[in-house]
């Protein structure tokens, strides 16, 4: 293993204290599937006291979720997340990863191939909804059929254009460019739209740039390392023709943990000083709000339920910003639920290399959803839109599952500020 990596594993005292925050130790209740004993487990593997082919330490180290709930919790300061990252870099040279993780990992890092096969499946969605269910095809039907656009009652994101002419002026503009990402141009931007929408006409001019891509994210998380690298060279090649302090906007959770993490995956890249710069200039678009959102909609008059991303909460910490866009909608309850702060069990491709799990952490999520009996259930990712959606889909349950900037942005529209 990687030194720096390792060394964020030594203030570890095995004190505990992370095994409640983990779903996967919550899961199966074996030691093996908790922080603590992951941490054992690294240890060995980089003291040679375990084979890097030993398969007991390949299945734990794949059951982890990387959802760093661990990490909040942990009264050490032990970087976890880092370190299961590097461990599966390791693994990854010497037993492969599995096959329908690389394909989904191949066709979200290359243009080519995901803009015609996704661009296939937004075609399918409506047979997709109809084939939802609890087998592993029917939860992929179920996922994909949850990144269609959501409607609640008569309202829907799809049919607004731009901010109208007669919309109260906005603050003094301010210029901020939006990550395009791979699966939230390809299956959400509908989001993207929203998103553009709502930060227009809060006084934010929209910058395009060309080159960017997939932000790297599942690639580093499954330790294909290198893809990694490649992924975040071109992101920040790309942004680089920007003026350098335009903030760079992200509205899906995960991606903007992973371009945060740029300086520290580029540091002994010649590109290093770029991509900690590249990093310092990364908002998730709740935090760029919070510094100036001014326009107010009209009440929707719902019960939402709030359930943040791993990658927004425990890897950003970020808690309060998501909330202040959804409270600053006129009628709407928030209501909350228990076990929030627990992963849903997407974790990017985890829902493909390790359903059972997947599907046992996912059960719980639902059912403390259901118990908090919302209308709308808001979520800042685009994996735990899907997972989620799927997850009530197999139950024949059609809640919405949303963005907050997709409360924002309908709000607005029952205002009168956009163009029908």
């Amino acid at each position: 293993m990687n030194p720096a990596a390792l060394k964020g594993l030594e203030p570890c005292v095995h004190c505990g204290f992370c095994l409640q925050s983990c779903p996967t130790y919550l899961a199966t209740s074996d030691e093996a599937d908790s922080p603590r004993g992951r941490i054992v487990l690294m240890r060995s593997m980089a003291a040679g006291r375990l084979s890097t082919h030993d398969s007991v330490l390949a299945t734990h180290l794949d059951r982890c979720l990387g959802c760093r709930a661990c990490e909040p919790v942990c009264p050490s300061g032990v970087q976890y997340g880092h370190a299961i990252e590097d461990a599966r870099r390791v693994l990854a040279d010497v037993r492969p990863i599995p096959l329908p993780v690389r394909f989904i990992h191949a066709v979200m890092a290359e243009d080519r191939l995901r803009r015609p096969l996704l661009a296939l499946a937004r075609l399918a969605r409506p047979l997709a909804g109809k084939l939802a269910g609890r087998s592993r095809l029917g939860f992929a039907m179920g996922m994909l059929a949850a990144s269609g656009p959501a409607r609640l009652g008569s309202r829907g994101t799809g049919r607004m254009r731009s901010p109208h002419e007669e919309a109260p002026a906005p603050p003094p503009s301010r210029q901020a460019v939006l990550l395009d990402g791979c699966i939230m141009s390809s299956l959400f931007g509908h989001v993207h739209d929203a998103t553009d929408r709502v930060l227009r006409l809060n006084g934010f001019r929209l910058l395009d740039t060309v080159g960017q891509g997939c932000c790297g994210a599942l690639h580093a998380h499954a330790g294909q390392h290198e893809q990694a690298l490649a992924l975040a060279r071109r992101n920040v090649t790309a942004f680089a023709k920007l003026p350098a302090d335009v903030p760079i906007v992200v509205n899906a959770a995960g991606c903007g943990a992973m371009l945060k993490e740029y300086g520290r995956l580029l540091s002994d890249d010649p590109m290093g000083d770029q991509a900690t710069a590249f990093s310092a200039r990364v908002r998730d678009v709740s935090e760029l709000l919070a510094t100036g959102s001014s326009c107010k909609g009209a009440p929707l008059g719902v019960t939402v339920a709030y359930d943040p991303p791993c990658h927004l909460l425990h890897a950003q910490g970020i808690a309060t910003e998501p909330l202040a866009i959804i409270d600053a909608v006129p009628g709407i309850e928030r209501v909350t639920h228990c076990d929030a702060d627990v992963c849903c069990g997407s974790a990017g491709s985890f829902t493909f290399s390790q359903p059972e799990i997947s599907n046992t952490v996912l059960a719980q999520k639902i059912d403390t959803l259901r118990a908090s009996n919302p209308d709308v259930i808001a979520t800042g990712n685009p994996g735990c839109i899907m997972q989620i959606g799927a997850g009530l889909r197999a139950d024949g349950d059609h809640t919405p599952v949303v963005h907050p900037i997709e409360l924002l942005d309908w709000s607005y529209a029952e205002a009168g500020l956009y163009d029908k």
